[in-house]
């Protein structure tokens, strides 16, 4: 093989030759002050393709998550989400680091969705010992559950509960257009009970950088505050704005294409020996799969594949993680099955 196969992640993904063209030809202006055509553009049609009143551009998912966090809840305040969630795991603490906020976990099904009886269990008292429950975030597709995609009616069923107790809903939606196409339904129905919704254009739509923040009006002017407020007001940024706007219309369509790889990647993985997972939960484009050879681990045959120019990453002792992306084709997932079979020796 005379190329790397990368599936380490979908956000390695390269802007495509539309991309870096619009990307040089984009009109631009101080986006501080609003005055960048691009960048308004972008954030209209986020918010009209995911039904909120407004949208905001951010430089990266984690800021996305963090400034939604931050508009929504005081110093103090109590987030309720799952113990697998990116933005407990993967975000350095942020929300209680800056804001203050206390997070509150709850057990992760495998599905990536939260029991609706233990959210309500934990959702706190009034009472002068505890903090004040104000929000419940989820996650779509959730990551550490093999990109699952959560149900409409599911979310539905959250908003519903979290409106009723006075709460508010944010879904971290780094993957949402995944979780569209997969489902065959706009982005927009997906969303429909949230108060808040972060995308990324970084990942499998691969834009260089770029995610955006939508909901209320209300909610979008404080969280314009709170993106100033983090370092992340932002220039001419219609330069990789217009990007976005390019992986919005050329690339989100093509995720069923990933989707595909991802599921024929987990069926021959599953006929191995020396593997395990279940090809069934495979929704979407990421995939992970359990090393059982009694003498190779997941950080040896990561190894071991990166010698044969596949990157795959270990995420445990006994676990490895693949993402399908725009770069890996149906004949770079057949020599990845190939270099699987000849590190385990099957």
């Amino acid at each position: 093989m005379t190329y790397t196969i990368d599936l380490r992640s979908d956000t390695v993904t390269r802007p495509t030759p539309a991309m870096r063209r619009a990307m040089f030809e984009a009109p631009v202006g101080d986006d501080v002050y609003g005055e960048d055509p691009t960048v308004n553009e972008l954030e209209q049609r986020v918010a009209a393709l995911l039904g909120k009143e407004a949208a905001v551009l951010v430089p990266s998912g984690t800021m996305g998550n963090l400034i939604s966090v931050l508009s929504h809840c005081n110093r103090g305040d109590e987030m309720i989400l799952g113990d697998l969630a990116h933005i407990f795991l993967y975000e350095q603490g942020g929300s209680a680091a800056v804001g203050g906020v206390h997070p509150r976990t709850l057990r992760t099904l495998p599905d990536g969705t939260l029991d609706l009886d233990e959210i309500a269990g934990h959702i706190r008292a009034d009472n002068d010992h505890y903090p004040v429950s104000r929000l419940i975030c989820l996650e779509n597709t959730h990551n550490r559950c093999g990109g699952r995609v959560l149900p409409p009616a599911y979310v539905d069923a959250v908003g519903a509960l979290a409106h009723a107790r006075g709460l508010r809903l944010h879904v971290d939606g780094a993957r949402l257009w995944n979780a569209a196409v997969a489902l065959n339904l706009p982005p927009s129905r997906l969303v429909a009970a949230a108060d808040s919704v972060s995308v990324c254009f970084s990942k499998g739509l691969g834009a260089p950088v770029g995610s955006a923040v939508a909901g209320s009006q209300e909610f979008v002017k404080r969280a314009r505050r709170m993106r100033k407020q983090l370092g992340g007001g932002m220039r001419q940024a219609g330069v990789f704005a217009a990007a976005c706007l390019v992986a919005l219309d050329e690339m989100v369509a093509r995720l069923a294409e990933d989707h595909t790889h991802a599921r024929l990647l987990a069926n021959e993985l599953a006929a191995i020996g020396g593997i395990e997972l279940d090809p069934t939960t495979v929704e979407t484009n990421i995939v992970y799969f359990d090393v059982t050879h009694p003498t190779i681990d997941a950080p040896a045959l990561s190894a071991a594949l990166a010698a044969s120019q596949v990157l795959i990453n270990p995420t445990a002792a006994r676990r490895l993680r693949a993402v399908t992306n725009y770069h890996v084709s149906k004949r770079d997932v057949e020599l990845t099955i190939d270099a699987v079979k000849d590190a385990l020796g099957a």
